[in-house]
């Protein structure tokens, strides 16, 4: 099979799709605009899903009839920062470099949507039974916070999909089971005082690292309640401390510290149950801090709870990966969270396969190898010819 036609078209989006910087702080929209205007080209209609503010938004679209068993492309718009990164070109131009296409997101992972909007002029010429829907949504890499208000409308507006594939960079291969990530953004408001006056103030700071030495307690029981057959590495659930802001000055008893920090659970481990104790104790301390000042106290807020995404090896998306990507391995599990997970809570035959290594993702000079973009197209081209 001649897949030539449709890498080099997916090139020529990847190398747009890379221009656009659209680091997770940022809109998407001029994406999104590029994405609506190529589809329309083409007599597609999109619709946008955006979020509160209107500065970024999720898109979805239908090539084919409007019947159930169809296959949805799933990716997200969104990237890392590069900010302190030593890159050797601008990671928001697509370089090759021998048998390497260099740029931010090549892997991670507009090189899935590249591949997805190439297969859309293939799909809309011929003569499809099934529909080929598209899926990309904002804000994963900040805790898959975009793609919810998009499923919702999936659910409400497409015929039941066969499957959902998820194109998170997996080396072409499939991927069955992920871990579920939630994270919690702790504020401790402390009283300033001078640093000799401790009796007159009280400090965040202070307050922040009795709060913290108690997560680390957690992490460490987590790491004694490994499952010895656990597919995942590592083999337990994991709590870390990602960000950590506070005080002024070494002689102020600090007015505020700010904390942020995620945990990742296998299927079948309850996050919030986990965190119960460390609630209660916010809740202590707070209601410590208040009776001495009024100003003072601790707030623990859920930034975002992305389920983990649970092995089902005889699922119909599983089974139609496998046949497209010629994937006859064993299942396997990544310990990173996706937005496979929050498609399966919504119903949806759900698998994750892509071009590309994780490993490659968020690292400065990301790249995608040249070898694993044409797999990805004779995927897609697998893709075309199941949907007739």
């Amino acid at each position: 099979m001649d897949t030539s036609h449709i890498a080099a078209a997916a090139l020529t989006h990847l190398e747009r799709l890379i221009a656009f910087d659209t680091t997770s702080r940022d809109s998407n929209l001029a994406l999104i605009g590029y994405v609506e205007d190529f589809l329309r080209e083409h007599g597609i209609a999109s619709h946008r899903v955006a979020n509160d503010d209107g500065c970024k938004a999720n898109l979805y679209a239908t090539i084919g009839p409007a019947v159930a068993g169809g296959v949805v492309l799933s990716g997200h718009t969104d990237v890392v920062p590069v900010d302190g990164q030593d890159w050797a070109s601008d990671p928001f131009t697509l370089t090759r470099r021998g048998d390497r296409l260099y740029g931010r997101g090549t892997c991670d992972m507009k090189g899935f949507i590249a591949l997805a909007l190439a297969i859309v002029p293939e799909v809309a010429r011929g003569s499809v039974a099934r529909p080929l829907h598209l899926a990309f949504s904002y804000d994963e890499e900040v805790g898959c916070l975009g793609a919810p208000s998009m499923i919702r409308e999936l659910v409400r507006d497409l015929p039941p999909p066969l499957a959902v594939i998820v194109g998170e960079p997996t080396n072409m291969e499939v991927v069955s089971g992920h871990k579920g990530i939630a994270s919690w953004v702790v504020t401790v408001r402390g009283h300033e005082a001078h640093s000799s006056l401790t009796h007159l103030g009280v400090s965040a700071n202070m307050v922040a690292v009795k709060l913290m030495h108690a997560l680390t307690e957690i992490a460490a029981q987590l790491e004694c309640s490994a499952e010895p057959h656990s597919p995942y590495h590592p083999p337990h659930a994991t709590l870390t401390i990602g960000t950590i802001h506070g005080g002024t000055a070494v002689n102020i008893l600090a007015r505020e510290c700010v904390f942020v920090f995620d945990l990742r659970t296998p299927a079948g481990i309850d996050p919030k149950a986990i965190i119960a104790p460390f609630e209660a104790l916010c809740a202590a301390e707070d209601a410590a801090m208040r009776a001495r000042f009024a100003d003072a106290g601790v707030e623990i807020v859920r930034r975002s709870l992305t389920p983990s995404f649970a092995l089902q090896p005889d699922s119909p998306a599983e089974a139609l990966a496998r046949r497209l990507a010629g994937d006859n391995g064993a299942p396997r599990v990544v310990s990173y969270a996706a937005e496979a997970g929050q498609f399966q809570e919504a119903g949806f035959s759900t698998i994750i396969c892509g071009p590309g290594s994780i490993e490659q993702a968020h690292q400065p000079n990301e790249y995608l190898e040249v070898a694993q973009f044409e797999r990805g197209a004779a995927f897609m081209a697998r893709l075309d010819e199941a949907l007739r």
